[in-house]
C-alpha cells in the first residue's frame, strides 16, 4: 500500500466502531483502520500524513491531447529528493494553485444549456479541484 499522495485523516461519519480512521490513496481508495486508543488513532494519522507528505513529489503536467477535456496531472509514485522545506514550499504552492484555479473554475460556470459533454467534463475538473 503506497502512501505517496495520500491522507488520512479521522472517519467522523463512521459509527460503528470508535476510534477509526480513513487512508485514501492517490489512486482514490478508501481504507479504514481502527485504532485501540483516541491518542493512539491521532498518533497513526499524523505519522501517516508527514510520511505521504515527504513521499509525495510534485505532480506531472497532465497529458496533452487534441480534444478539449479535462484530464487529470500524474502524480509521481518515486518518493521526493527535495528536503522537507523545499517539500512543503512546494505543497503550499500547489494548494495556492489549485485554489485559484478552482475559483476560476467555479466563476466560469457553463451554460444551463450547453453541451452535455462540457458540463460532464466541468464537473469532473469541479470534482477533481475539490478533492485536491
Amino acid at each position: 500500500l503506497g502512501v505517496h499522495h495520500a491522507l488520512a485523516e479521522r472517519a467522523s461519519r463512521y459509527t460503528k466502531r470508535p476510534n477509526v480512521f480513513r487512508l485514501q490513496t492517490a489512486d482514490r481508495r478508501l481504507f479504514l483502520f481502527q485504532a485501540p486508543t483516541q491518542e493512539e488513532m491521532f498518533s497513526w494519522i499524523s505519522r501517516i500524513n508527514l510520511v505521504a507528505a515527504l513521499f509525495s513529489s510534485p505532480p506531472f503536467p497532465a497529458a496533452v491531447g487534441s480534444q478539449r477535456r479535462f484530464v487529470r496531472p500524474i502524480l509521481p509514485a518515486a518518493p521526493s529528493r527535495s528536503p522537507p522545506e523545499e517539500q512543503q514550499r512546494s505543497h503550499e504552492e500547489w494548494m495556492e494553485r489549485v485554489a485559484q484555479e478552482l475559483f476560476e473554475h467555479q466563476r466560469n460556470l457553463p451554460e444551463k444549456r450547453g453541451r452535455a459533454r462540457d458540463l460532464d467534463q466541468y464537473r469532473l475538473k469541479k470534482d477533481y479541484l475539490l478533492y485536491e
